[in-house]
């Protein structure tokens, strides 16, 4: 009724807000935003903070330095147990301290332990049983353990830098997959006692240089620069164009190692020499990256000989190949 309209409420009141229409607002709200961000782009997203997580362990260990900065593998490493720490002393494997639990038996170990380290002014350290435990994560440790940094790579061509530098044709070991750290430690030591001037191995899926490897290097991993290549069959083609002749070892190889010596050319000219895995030798990108596939002729049914000994075995005919000359 007419007469209700004055009542108190009856009207609707129009706010002044709203007084003049929406003003677009209704139609901006319903206007997209543009695309969704990326899951790694949105700050607080788990894989955002995963991805940051992976640029700051990046950095820790070297590899934005540059193209040619010293890579490292991660944190130091343990060395437990009595006769270990003892053998790594040694071989000279460059330990930065030894830890001795308390309360652990003095015996002729231990004792040789002490006098290496004050020979060789490396830190004694007495920790506790749970302390040192956590320390090695657990190892036995028979209250004792050493030390060492992380081993610092060098870029595949500070090599061809050292021969340069030494005034010689450079000689350089790559290594395709090689898993055991023992083989690669021989390998370097090999390497150094021939003259090489360094060893290249793959960053992922190979035998880094382990306390393992330093041991069984008998201390050459500190004379003979070890570095790592992101790609072997790229690092390759790279010394191809340095002006190095690249022969990978294989058992049906096309030339064998007496007609690599005996040939100037190639025996005292840049060369690398490519040492396949242990089981199954040479990658199929590989073997196709090298120049020449080089055989060691063998007496008798034996096919092919250990990663390791095929690689000292045409190292020293190389060396002594370029010493006659």
């Amino acid at each position: 009724m007419a007469g209700n309209s004055s009542r108190r409420g009856a009207v609707r009141k129009q706010s002044k807000k709203n007084a003049g229409g929406s003003g677009g607002q209704v139609r901006r709200g319903l206007e997209g935003k543009g695309p969704t961000p990326k899951a790694t782009e949105r700050e607080y997203h788990k894989a955002h903070k995963i991805a940051e997580a992976k640029k700051r362990a990046d950095k820790r260990a070297g590899r934005s330095s540059g193209p040619r900065g010293r890579r490292k593998p991660g944190d130091a490493e343990w060395i437990a147990g009595r006769n270990s720490v003892v053998e790594a002393l040694r071989e000279r494997v460059p330990v930065t301290a030894v830890y001795v639990a308390e309360g652990a038996e003095r015996d002729n170990r231990l004792r040789e332990v002490f006098k290496i380290a004050a020979e060789h002014g490396v830190g004694l350290l007495e920790v506790s049983r749970g302390e040192l435990d956590r320390l090695t994560d657990g190892a036995v440790h028979q209250g004792l353990a050493a030390k060492i940094p992380p081993y610092e790579y060098a870029h595949p061509d500070d090599l061809l830098d050292a021969a340069d530098e030494a005034g010689e044709k450079p000689l350089v070991v790559m290594l395709d997959s090689i898993t055991d750290p023992r083989n690669l430690g021989a390998i370097v030591r090999s390497a150094a006692g021939f003259g090489a001037h360094g060893v290249v191995i793959p960053e992922r899926r190979a035998a880094s240089m382990t306390a393992s490897a330093w041991k069984t290097s008998a201390g050459a991993a500190a004379r003979c620069p070890v570095a790592q290549a992101v790609n072997l069959t790229r690092q390759i083609k790279a010394y191809q164009e340095a002006g190095c002749f690249v022969v990978g070892l294989a058992a049906d190889g096309d030339l064998t190692l007496p007609e690599l010596v005996a040939d100037d050319d190639l025996a005292l000219g840049p060369l690398v020499v490519v040492v396949g895995s242990e089981g199954d030798g040479l990658s199929r990108l590989v073997a196709e990256s090298c120049d020449r596939l080089l055989s060691i002729p063998m007496a008798g049914v034996l096919e092919s000989l250990n990663a390791g000994v095929a690689a000292s075995v045409a190292l020293y005919a190389v060396a002594e190949a370029r010493a006659r000359r």
